[in-house]
């Protein structure tokens, strides 16, 4: 989507505050012994109160509201109350909505208690990787400039990207094109101001793909090592990103 008036871009506003509520409302909930099922249910209690319907639900039937993947899960995993935390692990909250039909993403990798320095340094650097992807939108842009700033921030601190998993537009509906890479691909699209975007680079300690689980929703690295995704959307501008879900 490209925003054409201010009212749309008010509308993507509402849409982007839901989100980094329900968010922040799941992180604060993150500890030993949680499940990811009562970590699902703080975000759409958080969907609720604002008249917000979960977007994996309302577009794809996705059995949770939102997305709550473990460790070596890299996306798309299915909330549950048999599903507990343990003290170590990486989860990642991918928490997206529509509002009055606008529609917002956001994502963020958090420890569980106290973690491995392989981990933290991981949950580091993936998310100064996806500021990089953001500061690198601006209009003039090659998409691909996106890309390899996520992979300039991946190298120098030792970790892969995942090739596989891309970030997406988003406005009107939850993925829209463009498909944005996490790598130099060679795309020469130029960006222009006011595209929306929902920037979500994966970095992995040491695979650079992932496969689908037996579930059929959820993506694991190829090698089980572990996976950390950033993700906010944002509206290009000539003063820089203008984030909707911070």
């Amino acid at each position: 989507m490209t925003i054409d008036n201010q009212e749309q871009l008010d509308a993507l506003i509402r849409a982007g505050r839901v989100v980094a509520e329900a968010r922040q409302a799941m992180v604060d909930a993150v500890s030993p012994g949680t499940t990811t099922g009562e970590l699902d249910a703080v975000g759409r209690s958080v969907f609720r109160r604002h008249g917000a319907r979960s977007a994996p639900r309302v577009t794809y039937r996705f059995p949770g509201s939102t997305c709550i993947s473990v460790n070596d899960e890299a996306a798309h995993g299915i909330p549950s109350l048999k599903r507990q935390l343990l003290a170590g692990d990486l989860v990642n909250l991918d928490v997206s909505a529509e509002l009055d039909g606008y529609f917002s993403d956001t994502g963020i990798s958090v420890a569980v208690g106290e973690v491995s320095p392989v981990a933290a340094s991981l949950l580091s650097a993936t998310k100064l990787a996806q500021h990089d992807a953001m500061e690198a939108a601006q209009p003039g842009a090659r998409l691909r400039d996106l890309g390899r700033a996520v992979q300039r921030r991946a190298r120098r601190h030792g970790f892969r990207v995942i090739k596989n998993l891309n970030g997406h537009g988003i406005g009107r509906g939850l993925h829209e094109p463009p498909s944005v890479p996490s790598v130099d691909d060679g795309q020469r699209m130029v960006l222009r101001e006011g595209l929306v975007l929902a920037i979500e680079p994966f970095l992995s300690v040491s695979a650079d793909h992932v496969v689908d689980d037996d579930d059929g929703w959820t993506l694991r690295t190829a090698d089980g090592s572990l996976v950390a995704q950033f993700e906010h959307s944002i509206v290009v501008t000539r003063e820089g990103p203008l984030v909707l879900t911070a």
